[in-house]
C-alpha cells in the first residue's frame, strides 16, 4: 500500500520552514500532496499558478533525493475532503510554536471528527526555521528587506520581481 500524506497550506510564499516540512514529511510517506489551499476571500501576493510553479521546482530535488512522489495541487474545499481525493492517510502540518500548536490541535480536532480514517501528524518545524512565517516574509519585502535568510533564492528572486512593479 503506498503511504499518502496531504500536506496544504497557502504557500504565499513558499519559505524556508515549508522546505523544512516538506523534506521531513517526505522521508514519512511514499506520496506527498502539497496542496495549495485557495480562499476566495483573500487575495494572495502570487497567484495560484506562481505558487504552484515555486512549490514544484523546489520539491523536485528533494523528491530526487528522497525517492519520494511529491504532487503539487490545489484545493477550495474542506482540507479533509481534499485529502481524501488525494487518497491520503495522513495530514501533515508544520508547527512552530505553542501558538501554533493550539490552533493546529483544534484544526485536527475537528478533521477528526469529519474524517477520522485520516490522521493528522505534526512536524516540530526545525529550530533554524522555527521563526520563519509567510506572514512577515510578506511584510519584509513589501518594506524592502532582504528576504534571502527566509526563503529559497528562487523565491526571493520573485519576491524582489514583484516589489520592483
Amino acid at each position: 500500500m503506498t503511504r499518502t500524506g496531504f500536506y496544504p497550506g497557502s504557500f504565499d510564499p513558499v519559505t524556508n520552514g515549508h522546505v523544512d516540512i516538506i523534506a521531513r514529511a517526505s522521508h514519512l510517506v511514499d506520496r506527498l500532496v502539497i496542496a495549495v489551499g485557495l480562499h476566495h476571500g483573500k487575495k494572495p501576493l502570487f497567484e495560484t499558478a506562481e505558487r504552484v510553479a515555486m512549490i514544484e521546482a523546489i520539491a523536485a530535488p528533494i523528491a530526487s533525493r528522497t525517492g519520494t512522489e511529491i504532487v503539487v495541487t490545489t484545493f477550495d474545499n474542506l482540507t479533509v475532503d481534499a485529502a481524501r481525493a488525494a487518497g491520503a492517510q495522513v495530514i501533515v502540518r508544520g508547527l512552530r510554536d505553542s501558538g501554533d500548536f493550539d490552533y493546529e490541535m483544534q484544526m485536527a480536532g475537528m478533521n477528526g471528527a469529519m474524517a477520522a480514517d485520516i490522521e493528522t501528524i505534526f512536524l516540530a518545524a526545525s529550530p533554524g526555521v522555527r521563526h520563519v512565517a509567510a506572514t512577515f516574509v510578506r511584510q519584509i519585502a513589501a518594506m524592502g528587506g532582504d528576504v534571502s535568510p527566509f526563503v529559497p533564492k528562487s523565491v526571493a528572486s520573485r519576491l524582489a520581481k514583484r516589489q520592483k512593479k
